[in-house]
């Protein structure tokens, strides 16, 4: 017994000797630090919060909620958490496991009959497991909520359509749809909707008061708005639209109240009065499930980790010897990262207001090496160099395809010919008009917008309507008899009607 006492109260001492470590003097160098890589990035708005041994140790907001407007980011300012509202999805998962509802292997089929897939054989075989890992062999189906707006169970209708990209849990694709999917079946369990679900469950318990399911449950003005850069200029955007179920990343959340969520997390979901969910099932949440590519993260290039999983909703890794779990989330305009060192009990969550400010990786790492693991090393500047190396390779391919372009062709047929209604059952619609010499298109009822010139031959080539959205090329096949047939807008193929 005495040993045992020995070795409690010197784990109580080490404890305690970790906390004295973190003085006011590495708390302001810190603080410092993160003020200069915000402007190193030109992010407009940041805000911060670092948890240690259950407490917060650091939390900030830097810059202003919205360029040109004076009002500051505070630890109060409303974000999007974007993704890393997948863990919470999670979460609920676990806890109608922990019910006996439902079981992580369960068959989707069970739950959500409408959804069918291309392959019959993975229709059947689907677990609520895959749902949650991204492993079905099913690529982005993003095109769903940003080519056109449509009830997600019309998505899981069209979700039949959608071919595969790789074998059955043979590889990797991240996957929104499958968490709505996810979301839905807990509507259908709990009997009440996603964002009703998990007010009850987690924001309520963890004291989150000023975290909401959805923006439109936003009622006062601290919150940020999405910034964009528009031909080298940062500039206000407008927001996405609103998720109708939610589960794959629609929760916005504040420094202050993501803290809650962040200790949580860390501490077996234990909270001030109980606990989410079983410590087994915890457990399986963070237990790593399959495997994610180097290049899902250009990060990676520079780490160099031994090994690189996903568990349920989280990202995982080694760094320094020490188990990573983390998850980034990205709206347009907006950024959000949340990460994990277990057994240091360190966790950090990241919000910014520019569009893939990948800040939040420096400031991540910078959290665990400066409050837990040691090092100097400058996250930032390299990191800064890996995406202007990037950026730059993205701008010459940019340059290559222009100078692809062949000059002094015209359009098969006159513009008029091109005028019409083109469908597909998988991408919806497209209305094409012309004005002052150029083609209108209208895709899923102003879901995109675009008004192109003629690029060469029957391809069209230009700006999207909101300038964020980048650049669209639609290119038009003629039939066997000369006449307009096939759209394929932006790598989406429609019919002509």
């Amino acid at each position: 017994m005495r040993e045992i006492l020995i070795v409690i109260l010197a784990c109580g001492a080490l404890t305690a000797f970790a906390q004295k470590q973190i003085s006011a003097k590495q708390i302001q160098e810190f603080d410092t630090y993160v003020e200069a890589v915000r402007k190193q990035w030109n992010v407009p708005g940041l805000s911060i919060t670092v948890v240690k041994d259950n407490q917060v140790i650091f939390k900030k907001g830097y810059g202003v909620r919205e360029l040109s407007k004076p009002e500051p980011v505070d630890t109060q300012t409303l974000f999007a958490c974007a993704s890393t509202t997948k863990a919470m999805t999670v979460t609920l998962m676990g806890m109608l496991v922990d019910e006996g509802k439902l079981a992580w292997n369960d068959p989707v089929s069970k739950y959500l009959p409408e959804l069918q897939l291309y392959d019959p054989y993975v229709t059947r075989e689907l677990k609520i497991r895959d749902l949650l890992i991204h492993d079905t062999g099913v690529g982005s189906t993003d095109f769903m909520t940003g080519a056109m707006t449509i009830p997600v169970n019309e998505m899981f209708r069209r979700m039949e359509m959608v071919k595969p990209s790789y074998p059955f849990r043979a590889g990797f694709a991240y996957q929104n749809t499958f968490y709505s999917a996810a979301g839905r079946i807990i509507e259908r369990i709990a009997g009440k909707t996603w964002a009703e679900f998990i007010k009850e469950r987690i924001f309520m318990p963890l004291g989150m008061t000023r975290t909401v399911p959805k923006r439109s449950y936003i009622t006062d003005a601290n919150v940020t708005k999405p910034h964009y850069n528009i031909n080298d200029t940062i500039k206000v955007i407008e927001y996405g639209a609103d998720s109708e179920v939610g589960s794959a990343g629609a929760v916005w959340s504040s420094a202050d109240d993501i803290s809650k969520w962040v200790i949580c997390m860390l501490d077996s979901s234990k909270y001030n009065g109980g606990r989410l969910v079983k410590p087994e099932t915890w457990a399986e949440m963070f237990k790593p499930q399959t495997f994610f590519p180097e290049d899902e993260y250009p990060t990676m290039q520079i780490l160099k980790p031994n090994w690189r999983t996903y568990g349920l909703g989280w990202y995982q890794h080694d760094y320094k010897g020490h188990k990573v779990n983390f998850h980034t989330g990205s709206l347009s305009g907006l950024t959000a990262i949340t990460g994990q060192l277990p057994d240091e009990k360190l966790g950090v969550y990241i919000f910014g207001n520019y569009d893939h400010a990948e800040v939040r990786h420096a400031l991540m790492y910078k959290t665990f090496d400066w409050f837990a693991l040691g090092g100097t090393r400058d996250w930032s500047a390299e990191f800064k160099t890996l995406y202007t190396t990037i950026r730059e390779k993205n701008q010459k391919a940019a340059r290559a395809f222009v100078e692809k372009r062949v000059l002094n062709t015209s359009p098969s047929v006159p513009l008029l010919a091109y005028i019409g209604t083109y469908t597909s059952p998988l991408y919806g619609r497209v209305e094409v008009g012309t004005v002052d010499n150029q083609l209108i298109f209208n895709i899923n009822d102003n879901s995109l917008n675009a008004t192109l010139p003629h690029w060469h031959y029957d391809t069209f080539y230009g700006p999207y309507k909101k300038a964020w959205q980048g650049k669209a090329k639609a290119q038009f096949n003629l039939s066997i008899l000369g006449k307009v047939d096939v759209l394929t807008f932006d790598g989406m193929e429609f019919k002509k009607e």
